[in-house]
């Protein structure tokens, strides 16, 4: 029996930072009434957290808010690449790359693009589209505890303006509370990883001359490598808004009080190269680089995301990107299964398909780490040494090797050496552009609050796929949608210039043929593949969902 509470939600989310509001968002646009708390008064202040890759901006775009992140962005939207140089005085140096997108070859992999915007703007976009979903955002709410039996949780949340403590129950919990999460402590859930790899003070003040120095260098940010004084440099408007990270050595002893201003000024011009720079500080925080990865994401029916759930070197981005894509997973499924048209176990394969991401994307960031000679690192020996595959088969093309899927192989490493995009089971399903009806529109932009079948519209095997999928649809309760490719009238959606003739041919593309069938989940990650026709394709296609949305 559930016990008696002041309030009663089907998810209740503990943490309402990006990653919080990310599930808050994803849940709410599944319908999932939800409630989120978070101990702080307000969206993040601090600019950081920058870099938002090419697959969270795919799901920020089908969630509708792409325009939004864009419009909060627009200030650094002509900053690329990295530079690396003793100062910026004079032209030394080197671009550690000087595009994302050199040439704008990703267009054809994506129906959008990397953006660089900061935490602190990116938030309130993040919180507005939530609530206007109806989620019910409570900042400067905290919970202090919480008990959870066969049924649900019971959690204690106290109203930190009025001091009043209040109960909620829900079916599941979600701890989006950071690295040093309560939630997974109290669980007891251990980590495994090198542990603290580097630690930083991260300091955001104004200079009106620095613009000058830095001239038309736009970067996204600039490691300085002065032997004298070293940091990373990051713009806030090209103007006079800046972030300076200094390298903190806690483990020789140096303590945070020893970051004074006038330190912080003297280092900052030696790292810049001008002796005379105004600086005015603004602001000061510390902030601890680790490769640590949550033993396990579930524990009964609370569940963990984000910091919460791994902490990586911040080059690349990869952490709050990873966290983003958490909770993207994890809010079709808590949907589904709330729904009732999955199966409870649905919920064990959060774990399954999201830690060996962050096992392997972790690895890999500390090891962007090294090869950019991020200030304050010194590795250990070990330590950053994983595969150097380059960052978009890390953001793109990972793969889930077990869990709600079919047919993946498990032999195949988790990051793939280069960029394949294939349409393998457990990989994201591939971009390609169509048209249905005057409507031109991705792939990518099919896949989000259902499961999608594809089939050929030419093809009778074709068709017959396309009508066991609308049975089963109209019988079975599943949130199923089907698709027929292709040209002439019982096509649903037409290739937009890029047909067969151009190499858009939808079925080569996801390594299938015009009499196989392609099953995408609603995260846009291919569930199943069929490569022919199949003798009872409703049949087939039932035991297909049965294993998928663990029904049995």
């Amino acid at each position: 029996m559930q016990q008696k509470a002041d309030h009663q939600v089907p998810v209740l989310v503990v943490g309402g930072s990006l990653v919080g509001l990310s599930l808050s968002l994803f849940l709410g646009r599944l319908g999932v009434p939800h409630m989120l708390v978070e101990r702080h008064s307000g969206t993040s202040i601090h600019p950081r957290g920058r870099g938002n890759n090419l697959r969270t901006m795919e799901l920020f775009r089908v969630a509708g808010i792409e325009p939004d992140i864009k419009a909060a962005a627009s200030l650094l939207a002509d900053n690329h690449g990295i530079l690396q140089t003793p100062t910026l005085a004079g032209d030394a140096g080197e671009w550690l790359f000087r595009h994302i997108d050199p040439g704008g070859g990703l267009a054809k992999f994506s129906p959008t693009a990397w953006c660089l915007c900061s935490q602190n703007d990116l938030e309130p976009v993040l919180l507005n589209g939530a609530r206007a979903l109806g989620g019910d955002l409570r900042y400067f709410h905290e919970m202090e505890s919480f008990s959870q039996d066969p049924e649900g949780v019971t959690a204690f949340v106290r109203d930190r303006d009025s001091d009043e403590l209040y109960t909620v129950r829900a079916d599941y919990l979600v701890a989006c509370d950071g690295p040093r999460s309560p939630v997974r402590n109290r669980l007891g859930i251990g980590q495994s990883g090198p542990g603290d790899l580097f630690a930083n003070v991260s300091i955001t003040f104004r200079s009106k001359l620095l613009a000058e120095t830095v001239g038309d260098r736009r970067f996204i940010c600039c490691y300085l490598t002065s032997p004298e004084a070293d940091g990373a440099l990051l713009p806030v408007d090209n103007k006079e808004h800046w972030v300076f990270h200094a390298p903190w050595h806690p483990e020789h002893g140096e303590t945070l009080e020893e970051f004074t201003e006038e330190r912080l000024q003297r280092h900052i011009r030696l790292a810049v190269g001008v002796p005379d720079l105004d600086i005015e500080v603004t602001g000061k925080a510390s902030w601890r680089a680790a490769e640590r990865v949550a033993e396990r994401y579930t524990a009964g029916r609370v569940l963990l995301a984000g910091d919460s759930a791994h902490e990586m070197s911040p080059t690349g981005a990869f952490g709050s990107n990873t966290g983003i894509q958490d909770a993207h997973n994890l809010a079709w499924k808590l949907a589904a299964v709330l729904d009732g048209w999955a199966g409870p176990g649905l919920l064990e394969t959060y774990d399954t398909e999201r830690r060996p991401v962050a096992l392997a994307t972790s690895a890999r960031a500390s090891a962007r780490s090294v090869e950019h000679s991020h200030p304050g690192f010194a590795p250990t020996p070990g330590v950053g040494a994983g595969p150097r595959s380059g960052i978009l088969p890390v953001v793109l093309c990972y793969r889930y090797l077990e869990g709600a899927v079919l047919g993946a192989d498990p032999a195949q490493p988790v990051v793939p050496d280069g960029v394949r995009l294939t349409g393998d089971p457990g990989s994201r399903a591939p971009h390609l552009w169509l048209r249905r009806a005057d409507e031109r529109l991705s792939t990518i932009d099919l896949y989000e609050q259902s499961l999608v079948l594809l089939s050929d519209a030419g093809s009778v095997a074709g068709r017959a796929w396309h009508a066991a999928a609308r049975h089963i649809a109209g019988t079975d309760g599943v949130r199923l949608e089907a698709y027929r490719i292709g040209a002439g009238a019982d096509a649903d959606l037409a290739y937009d210039g890029d047909g067969p003739a151009g190499g858009g041919d939808w079925a080569a593309l996801h390594g299938t043929t015009a009499d196989g069938a392609v099953l995408v989940r609603p995260d846009g990650f291919v569930a199943w593949r069929s490569t022919a026709a199949a003798a009872d394709p409703e049949a087939e296609l039932r035991e297909v969902l049965a294993t998928v949305l663990c029904r049995r």
